[in-house]
């Protein structure tokens, strides 16, 4: 099978590295045994990066490879010594490369060399036990775990950039002439279609210096997918001028320049986007007696619609300097219009999840499901097997006022709370009114709040630990269910649907608006 060279668009699933945890621990001496805490943080993970580079012009490496993975940050150690930082994974694209999400969404156009877009920012790392330590909490017997890295599929779509486009029928001789005006050496062949791939040349005319695509022919019908289709016009949406070769020399029937011309501006329309763009039509295989005497015919009629016509032949090299000083002229004004085009840096963030608020709580089916940036990285930050931890995360979302809205839309004692995502959401009982702070604490890692044995806290530690053995994509439901901890205990039939957690939340009653 043949090894393609030009891939011109890939669907590319890039993941940032995680954050390393943060540590509990202890600074002890001789005679000091409780130095007080002075576990480290976790290293933010690595980011990806995509990077217009100048050399890179395929996309044909994550055609191979489309599966992308930054480095993770070191986790934290005892003495204050924090984790490293992951190392960023930058990914080189061609310049002009357009990324979308999968659902088509421009997320950015990478134009410039050296304009970058941070795609999948890495995790944070968790805090140790020394950065929680406060007056009232002074020996923290716990630390908060690293955060993971975004995860997403994006599609780069290669849209080429040049300043002249040259377009026509196969066999017009595009790929001689950019041959005869540059140094590009595409394949030319005596038969339709030889040209599969875009072909860019350099071409220098006086001072000025411009690039010049070649693409493949269209024919007519080419927008209902006939030939090659419109699919290789995209390469031409950034070019300042369109050069219609034309064969003048032709002995197709019912094809002669006139026509042609018609039936490329007519393909040109269909695709859409390119009217603003000026034209210049090359009339070539001069060389040819006939060709010769049919471009002399059909020249008062082009120059009649007002564009600039030149007699061209790739072979012999007539009218090439004409016409090479014409498409200069066109570039050096197209550039002096626009303004210069500075590399960037773009970060994507992840949507907000609340629409404006901190957070916000509806009734579901399920349960009360509480969305929010701040409630869900908390979340993902406790380590759930250390109750101190727990009762760390309770104090954050009290203070919040996670518990005084939810007490304000009706909840009661006992209720299921979940907060996070329908397929990898954490479940906790509802128990309002009680005490909080660390003025209450027991021994570090315990939380007397705790004490009081409930389904739900059981579950969520069982389903924590099973965690560990989790298959690859695996949710935290399919774990559940995997090792039997979905199965519902007798006080939970009595109390229906608190099932823990929810794969599909069906939102079934709408908290009115204004109130979540």
């Amino acid at each position: 099978m043949a090894v393609p060279t030009f891939i011109d668009r890939v669907v590319l699933q890039v993941t940032a590295g995680s954050g390393g945890n943060g540590v509990a621990s202890v600074h002890r001496e001789k005679f000091k045994p409780l130095g007080g805490p002075d576990g480290g943080n976790g290293g933010p993970g690595g980011s990806v990066i995509l990077r217009v580079d100048p050399d890179v012009t395929t996309l044909v490496d994550y055609h191979h490879s489309p599966h992308r993975r930054a480095e993770s940050g070191g986790h934290g150690a005892g003495s204050h010594r924090n984790g490293g930082h992951g190392h960023d994974l930058v990914l080189p694209v061609p310049d002009g490369t357009l990324v979308t999400d999968e659902e088509g969404t421009v997320l950015a156009d990478l134009v410039g060399p050296g304009t970058e877009l941070v795609i999948a920012q890495g995790g944070r790392g968790g805090l140790g036990n020394a950065a929680l330590a406060s007056s009232k909490r002074k020996a923290p017997g716990f630390a908060l775990l690293g955060e993971p890295g975004d995860d997403r599929s994006i599609v780069l779509e290669l849209k080429v950039v040049a300043d002249i486009g040259l377009v026509g029928f196969p066999s017009a001789g595009k790929s001689s002439l950019i041959a005869a005006l540059s140094r590009a050496r595409p394949k030319i062949a005596d038969y339709p279609f030889t040209t599969l791939v875009p072909n860019l040349g350099v071409v220098t005319a006086g001072d000025t210096t411009f690039t010049v695509a070649d693409v493949p022919g269209l024919i007519e019908g080419a927008s209902e997918g006939r030939g090659l289709g419109h699919d290789f016009l995209r390469h031409i949406e950034r070019c300042a001028a369109l050069v219609h070769v034309i064969d003048s020399a032709t002995m197709e029937p019912g094809r002669e320049p006139v026509g042609d011309l018609d039936v490329i501006e007519n393909e040109l329309k269909r695709y859409g986007g390119l009217e603003d763009r000026p034209r210049l039509v090359a009339l070539n295989k001069v060389d040819v007696p006939d060709g010769r005497d049919l471009a002399e015919i059909v020249l008062p009629d082009l120059e009649a619609r007002g564009l600039r016509v030149f007699q061209v032949s790739a072979a012999s090299h007539e009218g090439l300097r004409e016409l090479s000083f014409a498409m200069a002229e066109i570039v050096a004004e197209a550039r002096a219009a626009r303004p210069l085009a500075e590399a960037t840096r773009i970060v994507i963030r992840p949507p907000d999840t609340t629409g404006g608020p901190e957070f916000t709580i509806r009734e579901t089916g399920e349960g009360w499901r509480v969305r929010g940036v701040k409630p869900e990285r908390w979340v993902r930050q406790t380590d759930f097997s250390n109750d101190e931890a727990v009762g760390f995360l309770a104090d954050r979302l009290n203070r919040l006022g996670v518990e005084e809205r939810l007490l304000a839309l009706g909840a009661q004692e006992g209720d299921a709370v979940l907060i996070g995502e329908a397929d990898n959401a954490v479940v906790f009982d509802f128990k309002p009114m009680m005490m909080a702070g660390a003025e209450i604490l027991g021994r570090r890692g315990e939380d007397v709040r705790f004490e009081e044995s409930r389904p739900s806290a059981l579950r969520r530690r069982a389903i924590e630990e099973a965690m560990a053995d989790r298959r690859e994509g695996e949710t935290r439901a399919d774990v559940a269910r995997r090792f039997g901890i979905a199965e519902p205990t007798p006080d939970e039939l009595e109390a229906p649907g608190d099932w823990g957690w929810s794969e599909d939340d069906p939102g079934e009653v709408a908290v009115p608006e204004g109130q979540e």
